[in-house]
């Protein structure tokens, strides 16, 4: 059971970092960060159940890490949102506002 979750973890973890490499697209970058929170989460309670079966210290910091990527998708949408207002579009090449 554990080793089924660490490779699913590994693969999204992977399929994460291969989408924050590859898109421009604000959103994409977003959803892709979000899949590699996933798996550190799938990974903290698969260890968890590994060493300390009885305890719950993976899955209480599973809870906490879910309402972080929640958090954390609300405020990267907002500045989504506001990125789009202000050039017109979410490809992230085309934000040089801040480039000297």
């Amino acid at each position: 059971m554990t080793t089924a979750a660490v490779t699913l973890s590994s693969v999204l973890f992977a399929i994460g970092v291969f989408g924050v490499l590859t898109r421009r697209n604000a959103i994409s970058l977003l959803v892709s960060v979000e899949i590699m929170m996933n798996a550190a989460i799938i990974n903290l309670a698969a260890f968890s159940r590994l060493y300390e079966p009885e305890a719950m210290t993976g899955q209480v910091f599973a809870l906490v890490g879910i309402g972080i990527a929640a958090c954390e998708a609300a405020v990267g949408l907002a500045l989504v949102l506001a990125v789009y207002r202000r050039f017109g579009s979410t490809d992230v090449d085309s934000i040089d506002l801040l480039k000297g």
